[in-house]
């Protein structure tokens, strides 16, 4: 059977589909009204085309294989979120409002670059640097564009697989992002921020008040806690907390910090958490940018890709300009996305390992494969057959158990990492 090259969607209609998806998209800030009349169409027509290859479909097996991956990979992102949820209140209630309101941000040469690149500029470059021509759920919708487009053969099946990839990587980020930020509390670039999202106490929790105030601003005292390598300063009464009674879930209380205005369930509060104000080391929202354009460009690749990459970076220059987010969290977060990408890309590449596997087989054996056709030898011919077909089953059960034992051991590490701090801090 002859291999052809896969269909592009006429010749890259996926590129120009998420392109008219972005301009449409950003109607809705200079025309809101041509906005609300294009998009439900884009959509139809989107929607119609896709539905007219479903029953031509030819790689469904291969899809149903992959489901399961996708879910274990879903379920572990699940798990991350659920970690950086309770992280990012508590980053913010450990030191209280006070400190955040009256701690200045850090120095940041990259908002001082666009600040001075405002004066030099023309005034329409300026604009379209400020435009919100691409959001956190542009990329979302980007990359669900690129795994439908397995119906179109413009990517290759399966697309629950490429999902199982995307979304296994972005929890593996959001895990160590969740673990940065956490461990380090910088200022943020909005110091406003905390008071407008959060109404934790204006004090420090009693940790900070004894590990952090006395040493805070006095040098001497720091010289001497670091030459005694322990808590030698005295931080006089403890403030205490309100303690609401939330049972079996009280041991959220040290890290969530509520106050009596915010009623007594624990529930609303992690739903509040968002963002956070304190998101270091990496920019949660460019790691997600850059793993959309990292897919984008692996799997279709072409003239269309520069374009998402082109968006990346508007994206993270408005990030900084807005003062959302350092400009260290922007870059650590490019570099930081490439990287997971490309290292955790071996699990799942088990398929083409497996082909090129196969075919050094073939080569292995072509010299008695020929030689068995000569004789006319059929029962060889099926032997040796049998054999590459059989080391490639094998390989495949392989490479299935690892696609099923990395989501697993992750959401077990990351469980792992939520019980011993929270019974750290119980302990504390």
């Amino acid at each position: 059977m002859r291999w052809s090259p896969p269909i592009r969607l006429s010749g890259g209609g996926l590129g120009v589909a998420a392109m008219a998806y972005i301009t449409i998209d950003y109607l809705r800030e200079i025309s809101p009204l041509w906005h609300s009349r294009l998009q439900p169409a884009l959509w139809s027509i989107l929607s119609l085309i896709a539905l007219s290859r479903i029953f031509s479909y030819k790689h469904w097996s291969a899809e149903f294989r992959a489901v399961l991956p996708f879910v274990g990979s879903a379920i572990f992102l699940l798990c991350a979120l659920l970690y950086e949820a309770i992280s990012v209140r508590s980053v913010t209630a450990v030191l209280g409002l006070d400190w955040h309101r009256n701690t200045p941000p850090l120095p940041d040469t990259g908002q001082w670059l666009l600040l001075a690149l405002n004066e030099k500029l023309p005034q329409t470059v300026v604009d379209i640097l400020r435009a919100h021509i691409v959001g956190l759920h542009h990329f979302l919708m980007l990359f669900i564009m690129l795994a439908f487009s397995v119906l179109f053969d413009s990517v290759k099946a399966p697309g629950f697989g490429l999902g199982a990839r995307y979304v296994f990587t972005m929890a593996i980020g959001r895990l160590l992002r969740t673990l940065s930020f956490a461990s380090t509390i910088l200022p943020s670039a909005r110091p406003w921020c905390a008071a407008a999202r959060f109404q934790v106490p204006g004090h420090p929790h009693r940790w900070a008040q004894k590990y952090y105030v006395p040493y805070a601003s006095d040098a001497n005292a720091i010289r001497q806690l670091l030459n005694k390598d322990y808590a030698y300063a005295d931080p006089g009464k403890l403030l205490g907390d309100y303690r609401p009674d939330w049972g079996s879930m009280s041991f959220l209380i040290d890290f969530l910090r509520p106050t009596p205005a915010e009623g007594s369930s624990w529930f609303p509060l992690l739903k509040k958490a968002g963002g956070g104000c304190n998101d270091l080391v990496y920019s949660g929202h460019m790691l997600i940018a850059v793993l959309t354009a990292m897919a984008w460009t692996e799997a279709y690749g072409g003239f269309s890709s520069a374009l998402v990459w082109l968006l990346v970076l508007h994206s993270a220059q408005r990030e900084v300009r807005e003062r959302h987010h350092y400009s260290v969290d922007c870059v650590v977060a490019i570099y930081v996305g490439i990287l997971l990408w490309k290292m955790t890309g071996f699990i799942w590449s088990s398929q083409n390992v497996s082909r090129m596997k196969r075919l050094s087989k073939l080569e292995k054996i072509q010299g008695k494969l020929i030689q068995a056709a000569k004789d006319s030898d059929i029962q060889e011919v099926q032997k040796l057959l049998n054999e590459v077909e059989l080391g490639s089953q094998e390989r495949q059960g392989v490479s299935s158990k690892i696609m099923w034992l990395f989501p697993l051991v992750t959401t077990i590490s990351t469980f792992a990492i939520i019980i011993f701090t929270l019974i750290w801090a119980s302990d504390g």
